[in-house]
């Protein structure tokens, strides 16, 4: 029987999804045995380290004594951009700061939100006066980039990350005009009306790349978890602006032929499977993310055109043979199996956002939530494996599990969203945690489940915290009938 045919048992489906408190667990014994370690919580330069060994130690400053996954890494043409020794990359650090936010969300655990507000706290030094946010910083002089016009806007995006999840649990003000100062900075400098879309550089260097995730990321990366909880009039602008970027995505890179999203939309050349950021990731990611835009703008249109597309992304992705996702088609009908951590998230997530209205998706999910934790999970240092060969499910060794574009991010928001639909489809309550300043009731209006919708069963109000400036205590939300 092919998945999405009618005649699925659904109560079988539904008993063998994973828990949720699986989810729980799982970010706890398997994301933080990796990351809830002093050497790398302490910020002993000021932010947290982008290089972490496989065994979960900071790389160190000498490459005689890198670990042979470094070592392969800096030197394999396919992988040496990853590793820059010279630089320590502020979107880490800004992922990082979220994850330990994530985590609090997640289990209330005091001490991830105080990692997570010095995270914060270290994003809040790196901006860079009337030109945005610093993106890197020397580890041998302590210097910050100095050169604004060389910033990417993929960059600053995930500069806000952090300072964006921080916001999301706190409600401090002045992390919000911080928020609102960059997000309009990159607005006022990227966005390029003449050409249709946001610019990779800054646009009066006419710089001639035209990349999805330049876009794509700023819904991603901060917009689609703040607007909720911002004030009025910001949550009206930013709702604006992000229906402007959505028609960008649909207009700029959607292509009918394949209904998928093209990575790179420079010339007929990068237009083609098997290209830069044409994959099951990049594609599946933009449909989710514009669904989720609809559901916040009530516009039926983006609702429905993601779920048709998720839905055969997810036919095309899917491997019976193992219960795990490809990542892409190199060329018509032929797919790469190999796995790459972030695109499984990707496509686990999408398959959990239909499944919350469709419980027949699990036939899918609760194969590749099995592979996810069978395989991907390191179950001797913690966090996920970069990449895995396809044919033998074993990790390919030169791409490290941490560096400057891996960090935390996919593997903490793929449990948070294993965490919330599988309440849903186990029929149960849900758990999320804030803290929330004294002044604050915690049956505001602001406070939802990430970037979902649920109704709210109770509030309570715990711990008061004494590293909090505004006398926040952390409140625990109870919800259900997620959607």
């Amino acid at each position: 029987m092919k998945i999405g045919e009618k005649g699925f048992d659904v109560d079988k489906l539904l008993e063998k999804a994973i828990p949720p408190e699986i989810w729980k667990i799982h970010v706890v014994k398997d994301l933080m045995k990796f990351w809830d370690k002093k050497d790398i919580t302490d910020m002993k330069d000021g932010l947290f380290p982008t290089y972490v060994t496989n065994d979960g130690k900071i790389l160190p400053q000498n490459q005689d004594e890198w670990p042979d996954e470094f070592k392969e890494a800096i030197q394999s043409d396919d992988t040496n951009g990853l590793v820059d020794p010279d630089n320590i990359y502020i979107r880490a650090h800004s992922r990082l700061t979220y994850a330990f936010g994530i985590a609090f969300h997640m289990t209330g655990n005091k001490h991830y939100l105080e990692v997570c507000r010095k995270g914060a706290m270290a994003l809040m030094e790196m901006f860079d006066g009337n030109y945005g946010m610093h993106v890197t910083k020397n580890v041998k002089t302590g210097t910050l980039d100095p050169d604004n016009l060389k910033r990417t806007s993929q960059d600053l995006a995930y500069g806000l990350t952090g300072l964006g999840m921080y916001y999301f649990l706190t409600h401090d003000k002045t992390v919000l005009y911080r928020i609102i100062q960059l997000k309009d900075y990159i607005f006022n400098v990227y966005m390029d009306d003449s050409r249709g879309y946001l610019t990779w550089m800054p646009r009066c260097q006419n710089d001639s790349e035209v990349q999805i995730v330049a876009q794509l990321d700023q819904l991603y990366a901060y917009m689609l978890m703040l607007t909720p909880a911002l004030p009025e009039p910001f949550k009206s602008q930013w709702l604006q602006d992000m229906k402007k970027v959505v028609d960008i995505l649909i207009t700029q890179f959607y292509s009918e032929r394949y209904d998928f999203f093209w990575g790179i939309d420079s010339d007929a050349h990068s237009m083609q499977l098997g290209t830069d950021h044409t994959d099951f990731g990049h594609s599946v990611k933009t449909f989710w993310v514009i669904l989720k835009v609809g559901e916040l703008l009530k516009d039926p249109f983006y609702i429905q055109f993601a779920r048709k597309n998720i839905d055969k992304i997810l036919r095309h992705a899917y491997l019976p043979e193992n219960g795990s996702w490809a990542r892409r088609y190199v060329k018509d009908n032929v797919l790469d199996k190999d796995k790459e951590w972030w695109i499984l998230a990707e496509l686990d997530q999408a398959a959990e956002i239909l499944a919350i209205h469709d419980p027949t998706y699990y036939e899918y999910l609760n194969n590749t939530h099995r592979y996810w934790f069978d395989y991907m999970v390191d179950k001797e240092n913690g966090e996920i494996w970069h990449y895995l060969d396809g044919a033998t499910n074993k990790p390919i060794t030169r791409y490290p599990k941490a560096h400057n574009w891996k960090t935390s991010l996919h593997s903490f928001e793929h449990a948070l969203f294993g965490y919330m639909t599988a309440s849903k489809a186990k029929n149960v309550d849900f758990d999320l945690y804030y803290a929330l300043p004294e002044w604050e009731k915690p049956v505001s209006q602001n406070l939802s489940p990430y970037m979902f919708a649920a109704k709210k069963i109770s509030t309570a109000s715990l711990e008061k915290l004494d590293f909090m400036p505004d006398k926040n205590q952390i409140c625990k939300v109870t919800f259900d009938s997620l959607h």
